[in-house]
């Protein structure tokens, strides 16, 4: 593993582990394996290399998510199917950003600000036209923003959640495609609940 791809790393497992107030430019330093003044001289304060830990983790999640125009032959509740199952296979790759999203996003800090505008906001622009085609058509009741993103994210624990899921039945050592599987059930529960939100059912209230 290249130097820099170790560094921010382990800089990542010291942010999950500890909290960005926990981890201390000393702590940071013995857990790299560097010296006391190195992340000060190499990017400039514990806030920046901070930020350069989450680029590194959340801009890899963001690449493996669908990107583009949707092909405008599969159906809008597939397309945002597909997102969102992207984002909790992206999940399992990288499980400790939900440690991270745990403390950051109860906080009000600029940390939150910078989350939000590199990767929560992006993540929805990616839904957002499948979701305007599935209200416009009836198919889905217009659904408040916060209400939509904690649809979506919640269930991350169960990608992430290891020690309660297998206590919940899940196999000790879940092979890759049973991770696979598994996200691509927890995506079909919230896209069909979502849908479940349509026409019909307001029709009937």
């Amino acid at each position: 593993m290249p130097e820099e791809e170790s560094i921010l790393l382990r800089g990542l497992e010291a942010f999950a582990e500890l909290g960005y107030d926990r981890a201390s430019a000393r702590e940071l330093a013995r857990r790299l394996g560097v010296s006391h003044n190195f992340i000060n001289d190499r990017y400039g304060s514990k806030a920046a290399f901070w930020r350069a830990v989450m680029d590194a983790a959340l801009g890899a999640q963001l690449a493996r998510l669908p990107q583009g125009d949707p092909d405008p032959s599969v159906d809008d509740a597939e397309c945002l199917r597909r997102i969102i199952a992207g984002f909790y296979r992206s999940a399992v790759d990288t499980p400790l950003i939900g440690r991270v999203f745990v403390v950051e996003f109860s906080q009000e800090t600029e940390r939150l600000d910078y989350l939000y505008e590199r990767y929560v906001a992006p993540t929805l622009q990616l839904m957002a036209p499948s979701i305007e085609r599935l209200v416009a058509a009836g198919r889905m009741a217009p659904v408040p923003l916060d209400v939509l993103f904690f649809a979506v994210v919640p269930p991350v624990s169960a990608m992430v959640g290891t020690p309660l899921a297998r206590r919940l039945g899940r196999a000790e050592a879940a092979s890759p495609d049973r991770l696979t599987a598994t996200a691509e059930q927890l995506a079909a529960l919230v896209v069909n609940g979502l849908l479940a939100t349509g026409a019909g059912s307001r029709s009937r209230g």
